[in-house]
């Protein structure tokens, strides 16, 4: 898997605590055609490749969960973030393991 960072759950934790009512902080980094495709509700959509230009519209007090396709660009995108000083969490399996609603 690609990155080293410090945290991750599975998708089926994640839809859990969607379940549960939880207040969840969601970081889509897939492509465009991709978000498009289909995403977690609620989710906010910045692009790995926009991670570094857009990472101040998030709170780097808040636990946010980063999600991709399989696991592995939101596992870059947690390294990068994580050494900003960001609290990342890597869905591990990404939306290809997601059995949670979406949205378009």
């Amino acid at each position: 898997m690609a990155g080293k960072f410090s945290k991750a759950m599975t998708s089926d934790d994640v839809a859990e605590l969607i379940k549960q009512g939880k207040t969840l902080h969601i970081v889509d980094v897939r492509e465009q055609d991709e978000w498009d495709a289909g995403h977690i509700a609620g989710a906010k959509h910045i692009p790995l490749g926009q991670i570094s230009s857009r990472h101040t519209e998030l709170d780097p007090k808040q636990e946010t969960i980063i999600v991709c396709r399989s696991g592995n660009r939101s596992g870059l995108a947690c390294e990068h973030l994580e050494s900003l000083g960001y609290k990342v969490v890597n869905m591990s399996g990404g939306m290809l393991n997601w059995k949670g609603s979406i949205e378009f």
